[in-house]
């Protein structure tokens, strides 16, 4: 079982088109990428924790989690309401969450954080919310699709390269 991380999928929301300049000609377009990248990188047995803003729609987020692989967990986002955190599918639903991932501390969040939990004993801050438009920390990184190729990533994915 792997574990990823992702965020700001945005699926349904014509706006993130021109605010993140995703390369899609549609939603649709945009909608079927993100669900076949998540599927081709995630596979049923693993795991996956979505930093927030799902979906633009809360009434599509229970269809949506249908067809992705894997055991999902919500960290909630700005632009989740209460139908999104609400939506069958999630294994959590949380506005925060520190864990241990391969000998790594980990404090996840929507919001990236000036400073974060043992942030001094080598913990890493994973957050979407900024679209990868916001320089990063040490030990931070921001795991929303518009900064990782439009899917989900692993912690080693993240560690051993940081994009800039």
């Amino acid at each position: 079982m792997a574990v990823f991380f992702t965020s700001d999928t945005h699926w349904g929301d014509h706006r993130t088109l021109n605010i993140g300049r995703r390369p899609f000609g549609s939603t649709a377009e945009m909608d079927a990428a993100l669900v076949a990248n998540w599927n081709a990188a995630v596979g049923r047995e693993d795991e996956v924790w979505h930093l927030g803003d799902v979906a633009r729609r809360a009434g599509d987020v229970a269809g949506l989690l249908e067809r992705l692989n894997g055991t999902k967990h919500l960290i909630r986002g700005n632009n989740d309401p209460p139908g999104t955190c609400d939506a069958a599918g999630w294994a959590s639903v949380r506005d925060y969450a520190e864990l241990e991932l391969d000998g790594v501390q980990l404090v996840l969040c929507h919001y990236p954080f000036r400073s974060w939990n043992r942030q001094g004993r080598g913990a890493v801050n994973l957050h979407g919310h900024s679209h990868g438009r916001l320089r990063p920390m040490t030990r931070q990184y921001d795991v929303g699709v518009d900064a990782r190729d439009y899917r989900p990533v692993t912690l080693a994915d993240l560690i051993g390269r940081r994009r800039s």
